[in-house]
């Protein structure tokens, strides 16, 4: 039922690592988070797929990263492009589109400037313009990754990431990550990083047509609460949900999340 598989597509713009697993009729792609920047989706097949094996009976998902190589200025727009292209080389001309953090600024984007790609849309923990609290973070963990220490970048995302109940698990991994691999650059994270604090789609979330579902966490240290607030207050007809007592990591930590984006992408 899972049939991951590991794969890549050539582009005129580069080589962009992705995914795929289930057998679903409908298909889901799914867009990661600015840690995307520090390892792509290369060979993670059968870990997501065992992860999210809860959507693999009715979806066929796709999991794609940002090209290996970006350009320095990059923005989440671009970024945007680079996912139309690849969708269009694998024949998907349409799909429910699931972004989480930055993965949710690039699916503003492409359900903006190519509304026929995205029938269903599930914005989670993301924001849609820059705020001081997303400035102050994304400004941190580029001065850890120019000083290389990575490390302190996978500790520092735990501690604003997670609640009490998951913190300490977390800290351990992120120790333990940190102390037995690095990323042989930083350079593909800083663009990410970088991209996030410019992203700016406020104006232009009006735009957005198709059913969407905006998910967000009350305690959010990293883009904050009232940024899903105000994406869902552009977008028309837009459905808004906020967990109590989850930040960021809260698509790790609610055991209902997959349900919820299951339903609503069916």
């Amino acid at each position: 039922m899972l049939r991951a598989k590991n794969a890549y597509l050539e582009l005129p713009t580069g080589t962009q690592d992705y995914i795929r697993f289930g057998s679903g009729p409908k298909t889901l792609v799914m867009i990661p988070g600015v840690g995307d920047g520090l390892k792509t989706v290369r060979g993670m097949a059968l870990p997501f797929a065992f992860l999210y094996r809860s959507l693999a009976k009715d979806f066929t998902v796709y999991v794609f990263s940002r090209r290996r190589a970006l350009s320095p200025g990059m923005t989440t727009r671009e970024m945007a492009e680079d996912l139309n292209r690849a969708m269009d080389a694998l024949g998907l001309a349409s799909a429910a589109l699931v972004g989480v953090s930055q993965g949710g600024m690039i699916s503003q984007w492409l359900a903006v400037d190519h509304p026929e790609k995205v029938a269903k849309l599930v914005l989670a923990v993301t924001l849609c313009r820059p705020n001081a609290v997303v400035r102050d973070v994304v400004a941190r963990w580029i001065g850890m990754a120019d000083r290389g220490d990575y490390r302190g970048l996978l500790l520092d995302t735990a501690e604003r990431s997670y609640s009490e109940k998951r913190l300490k698990r977390a800290r351990l991994e992120a120790r333990m990550l940190g102390s037995i691999g690095r990323p042989k650059s930083f350079e593909r994270f800083r663009i990410q990083a970088a991209s996030c604090a410019a992203h700016d789609a406020y104006d232009a979330l009006e735009r957005i047509a198709c059913p969407t579902l905006v998910i967000g966490g009350k305690e959010d240290k990293i883009v904050t609460k009232q940024a899903s607030v105000d994406i869902a207050g552009r977008i028309p007809d837009c459905k808004l949900f906020l967990y109590d007592g989850l930040g960021h990591g809260l698509y790790e930590e609610a055991p209902d999340f997959l349900a919820r984006v299951a339903a609503f992408c069916r």
